[in-house]
């Protein structure tokens, strides 16, 4: 289709000014899980520019995963828009789009079958391809030990789509497993729009920006070093966070 670039992430009604350089175009004000339901999105409008990294935070049924729900296109929004790029994402086949995009679930799933076919189903890629993506992963060794080694049964590191979505990624895992994987997003998807879905609140610190979701509203959408200075959601959620930790330390 011609989209190769697809890399910015943009929501909201109408064209944010119409600005093409900078492409201030959209994404889906409100979206509800079918006819008559409540709405879980109630008006969002902003936009993700390329290259940055995104973290959105908010309590539990805030509409954090509802958001990467609507834009893998999951559900279809009830009104409204998401451009990436300046294309519509309604506009486009479900494959087209899905190609374009990364994501790291809450929970990770392995197909039956064999570590290539669940790392390069379509088969895209070489076998040095793969055993570096598995490196940097830090599993290589681990596959090594097994009997058949590709075939014994990353896919975002091989992919190398501009736009990586962490749902929640890490919300299960120990804190130094959390810090390895961050590391590896800076270093590997530097160039890369990344939207950090985060369970633990200091997941994006480092983010260029964080939105703050409240019953499936945006309430605050800045940098996190400035949020975190105000009287802000963003901030409370912070300090909870060292609260609970403080409470029940790992």
């Amino acid at each position: 289709m011609g989209h190769d670039g697809l890399s910015e992430l943009s929501m909201g009604e109408t064209l944010g000014g119409g600005n093409l350089l900078v492409k201030e175009d959209v994404f889906p004000r409100r979206l509800r899980y079918r006819p008559n339901a409540p709405l879980i999105l109630k008006g969002i409008t902003c936009t993700f520019k390329e290259g940055t990294r995104i973290g959105v935070v908010g309590r539990t049924g805030s509409g954090k995963t509802t958001l990467i729900t609507a834009l893998f296109r999951l559900v279809e929004p009830d009104s409204g828009r998401i451009l990436i790029d300046g294309v519509n994402i309604c506009d486009i086949g479900l494959k087209d789009l899905r190609m374009k995009l990364s994501v790291i679930p809450q929970e990770p799933t392995l197909f039956r079958g064999s570590i290539r076919s669940n790392l390069d189903p379509l088969g895209f890629h070489s076998d040095d391809e793969i055993w570096k993506a598995l490196e940097k992963c830090q599993l290589k060794s681990t596959i090594t030990d097994l009997p058949n080694l590709l075939e014994s049964s990353g896919r975002v590191l091989l992919r190398r789509n501009k736009i990586l979505v962490l749902d929640e990624a890490t919300a299960s895992i120990d804190s130094t497993t959390d810090a390895i994987i961050q590391r590896i997003i800076r270093e590997e998807f530097s160039s890369c729009t990344v939207i950090t879905v985060a369970h633990r609140v200091p997941t994006v610190i480092d983010s260029d920006k964080v939105m703050v979701l409240s019953f499936g509203e945006m309430v605050e959408y800045g940098e996190p070093s400035k949020l975190i200075e105000m009287d802000s959601l963003f901030s409370k959620l912070v300090a909870e966070y060292w609260a609970s930790c403080t409470k029940n330390p790992r």
